[in-house]
């Protein structure tokens, strides 16, 4: 069982003159805490689940960089990517970018976007719902592509690329592993059972119906439910107890989630409960693995 850390707030304590001191602080003692992952989100704006917009937030792929450099062994993503956000070249070069530099650590976070609000306030087109989701599945095929190593020219509804070469390919081989977020049982979870390594589904009522619409996917698309990675989102209003970390890993564990991914708030301090908690629970086996 995998535990994974998400920093979704940089309100720290003295402001922004000790954003950076203390990311690295957390990024560090995540990775020598023998943690799975370290997420960002892929945000420009603070988004309204977690505090106001004008709250402090860090490019998501800057950010990741930075953590890189100063960790050794965690595997880096944003928890994710709007699709809207990238051109999807450019998207697939800066992951293996930070995969080269990280030395295979990076992930594809990726997914259909949503937040309205950033792309209006930044000027970034954001398509209807249909065409996000058409977008969605051309960056999923033009990442495979290049990360296969065919420079062959793309031609799809949305993006022509004429030729998408990729130097230096990725170290993690064959590629950095995709996770797709989201939870739409039409498209999302089609996209994942079709292109992705991995899912990443809120922890709720309803996750044990996705996981099963996941499975029916799969087995659609001919692809084995096994080899994808089940994640699951999960936070505490308060700071938790050890012990709450352990029963909430436990708890989602028995649903079949394989990492279970917690969201540090605004002023908690996740990392050494973690490190504890991974202890406790690295015998906990998802049920049907």
């Amino acid at each position: 069982m995998r535990i994974g850390l998400q920093v979704p707030s940089f309100t720290f304590p003295g402001g922004p003159d000790q954003i950076g001191p203390t990311f690295a602080r957390i990024a560090k003692d995540a990775d020598q805490g023998g943690l799975h992952s370290l997420w960002v989100m892929d945000h420009f704006f603070q988004i309204n689940m977690v505090g106001p917009a004008d709250e402090p937030m860090l490019e998501g792929y800057t950010a990741l960089s930075y953590a890189a450099a100063l960790t050794e062994r965690i595997t880096l993503g944003t928890l994710v990517t709007g699709v809207t956000y990238r051109h999807p070249g450019i998207l697939v070069k800066t992951v293996t970018t930070l995969d080269v530099l990280s030395g295979g650590r990076a992930w594809l976070g990726i997914g259909a976007a949503w937040n309205e609000e950033e792309s209006r306030g930044l000027g970034v087109r954001f398509p209807p719902t249909a065409e996000r989701f058409e977008r969605l599945e051309e960056t999923l095929r033009i990442a495979h592509q290049m990360w296969e190593g065919d420079e062959s020219p793309f031609e799809g509804e949305h993006y022509r690329l004429e030729r998408p070469l990729n130097s230096p390919p990725s170290v993690r081989r064959p590629h950095p592993r995709i996770l797709i977020g989201g939870t739409g049982e039409k498209k999302t979870l089609r996209f994942v059972a079709k292109y992705a390594d991995a899912c990443n589904i809120f922890d709720g009522e309803e996750l044990p119906r996705k996981l099963e619409v996941l499975r029916e996917h799969c087995e659609r698309e001919g692809r084995d439910y096994d080899e994808i990675e089940k994640t699951s989102l999960t936070f505490f209003t308060d700071t938790p107890s050890v012990g709450a970390a352990v029963d909430a890993v436990g708890r989602l564990a028995e649903q079949g989630v394989d990492e279970v991914i917690f969201s540090q708030g605004t002023g908690q301090d996740l990392t050494g409960i973690l490190a504890e908690a991974l202890a406790q629970t690295g015998k906990i086996v998802p049920a049907g693995r």
